[in-house]
């Protein structure tokens, strides 16, 4: 199956001593982490942006996948650059921050994690529904282009498949009962108005993990992908200042 134009991986190999995986979200493509990844290339950190699988080719081929396989696909990143960065950092963009928790819990020597509108949980109605659902509706109406940016444009699915998004929710259960597993320095920004992932997620977020250095900031002018949106240059400058002062302390190096 051919990928969605723009849906390509993004890879910059930099200096050794900061690497960032970036993770994208549900139905979403690297194109959402492009302009990140750039920035972070800029500055000269070492990036990896995977397209998970399933993504950007037809939403019928995300329903063929399931959280296991979103999730083997980062940690196989996250092991390259462990391997050749003294810093190793995750960050992700909703269901990519689902995947970054995780991803936390299960490697403690991470060096830290930045979350973009993280999501553990949704308040929807006819979530209970969702495991009988997908098994005889194959989707439903998608959720890309959450922008409030005129002229901002999300490389997405259309459709929602509802086989992926039971194993998601399979997931987010996982990530919410090993919360206070997350220990590492945490750098939350959440979109004031987003009208994919509620509010509650980042308090869920919050409230759970157990790291001694957490920041939440707030995005007033950014709907969900705030990564494409007018908040995106406090979002790109703020996880850079993030990662350097993290590596410096790990390192104890002067500032």
């Amino acid at each position: 199956m051919p990928v969605l134009p723009g849906a390509e991986p993004f890879v910059h190999d930099g200096s050794d001593d900061i690497g960032v995986l970036l993770c994208h979200g549900f139905t979403g493509t690297p194109q959402s982490m492009r302009d990140w990844g750039e920035h972070l290339a800029a500055d000269g950190i070492t990036v990896r942006c995977p397209r998970l699988p399933g993504h950007g080719t037809d939403w019928r081929d995300l329903n063929r996948t399931g959280w296991a396989d979103w999730y083997a696909a980062v940690d196989r990143e996250l092991a390259e650059l462990s391997g050749r960065c003294r810093s190793v950092f995750a960050f992700g963009l909703s269901m990519g921050g689902t995947l970054t928790l995780r991803l936390a819990q299960n490697h403690p020597e991470l060096s830290g994690i930045v979350l973009v509108n993280p999501s553990v949980t949704t308040l929807r109605r006819d979530a209970f529904l969702l495991p009988a659902l997908s098994r005889v509706v194959p989707s439903i109406a998608g959720v890309a282009g959450d922008i409030a940016k005129p002229g901002a444009v999300e490389v997405g699915y259309d459709r929602t498949p509802l086989r992926a998004a039971a194993s998601l929710q399979r997931l987010w259960r996982l990530v919410r009962g090993d919360l206070g597993r997350v220990r590492q320095p945490v750098l939350l920004m959440r979109s004031a108005t987003d009208h994919v992932v509620e509010p509650v997620n980042s308090r869920i977020v919050l409230d759970g993990i157990r790291s001694g250095d957490v920041t939440e900031v707030v995005l007033r002018d950014s709907f969900h992908v705030a990564t494409l949106d007018h908040d995106a240059p406090s979002v790109f400058a703020g996880s850079v200042e993030f990662v350097h002062r993290i590596h410096r302390e790990r390192v104890e190096e002067p500032a």
